[in-house]
């Protein structure tokens, strides 16, 4: 099973008057880990340096990816990806940005203080497991609405999106291997009127 971040997260810490800010993101590919490299770099152009570190996929499947941008080799990239590495998580990239202070943190002070930042935002992460997940479509009268958030909470289900119209229209994610318990609640609160409907079949986040 794939531990993946379920949200992404940021945290910020100052070591010799530098701060370094550690901002973290679910990524399901090379080109989404990237996009999100450069969306950190334009939120926060006037920074010395952004070092970036990422693993997809997980077990003998996995890519990995840091660099020093312009750091001393060695010094932060290999360290953050270490770091990222031992949280046991996939599918998840790491940008620390770097505001210089003035005083020089020298090869094991930069080591240390790359491998802190990644610490902390790996500290605030939620985690999920990635499992095959139904994507739901279900149309419910108002009266079933209340009861029918309890049966998603129970069998772990979570809401995608919600329309209130004539009736009330709900997109949902549930795994798999919890789906016929899902329909099954569904049925006995609905008297078997509620009839969902798959409409994709994909790997999802399930929070732990």
């Amino acid at each position: 099973m794939l531990i993946v971040p379920l949200a992404p997260a940021r945290a910020e810490i100052l070591v010799a008057n530098s701060r370094f800010i550690a901002s973290l993101a679910p990524a399901d590919s090379t080109e989404a880990a990237r996009a999100y490299i450069a969306a950190i770099r334009h939120e926060l152009p006037d920074a010395t340096h952004h070092v970036p570190a990422f693993i997809l996929g997980g077990g003998n499947a996995t890519t990995e990816y840091c660099s020093d941008d312009g750091e001393p080799s060695g010094t932060s990239g290999r360290p953050l990806l270490a770091v990222l590495k031992g949280s046991g998580l996939g599918n998840a990239v790491v940008v620390v940005t770097r505001y210089f202070g003035g005083t020089l943190l020298g090869t094991g002070g930069l080591v240390k203080a790359y491998t802190e930042a990644g610490k902390a935002v790996l500290a605030t992460v939620r985690r999920a497991a990635l499992v095959e997940t139904h994507r739901v479509s279900l149309t419910l009268p108002y009266h079933l609405f209340d009861r029918a958030r309890t049966v998603l909470s129970d069998t772990g289900a979570t809401t995608v999106s919600e329309n209130f119209a004539e009736d009330v229209n709900l997109v949902i994610d549930v795994a798999i291997e919890d789906y016929q318990e899902f329909v099954s609640r569904l049925s006995q609160i609905s008297s078997g009127g509620a009839r969902p409907r798959i409409e994709s079949t994909r790997m999802a986040p399930r929070p732990l």
